[in-house]
């Protein structure tokens, strides 16, 4: 996927079509390293993603999604 900058906010990924909650779970994944709070001593503050991380981790995410559901259809 292609996207406009190589550091986008939460709002601008919501209008290209990411939903809010996918992008709170990416944010919230541990040990993830893409994304961030632009000033970490206010609450309210942007949320800021590295585009290129965050299409790294939400290829692996699919990839598992699908592990999972295949995983889930054959078990008997």
């Amino acid at each position: 996927m292609k996207y406009s900058k190589k550091v986008m906010n939460r709002k601008e990924l919501m209008s290209m079509g990411f939903s809010e909650s996918y992008l709170m779970r990416a944010f919230s994944t541990p040990n993830q390293t893409f994304a961030w709070r632009d000033n970490p001593a206010n609450r309210t503050s942007p949320i800021m993603f590295d585009t290129d991380g965050f299409e790294e981790w939400r290829i692996r995410d699919c990839n598992m999604q699908e592990r999972a559901r295949t995983m889930r259809t054959t078990v008997a």
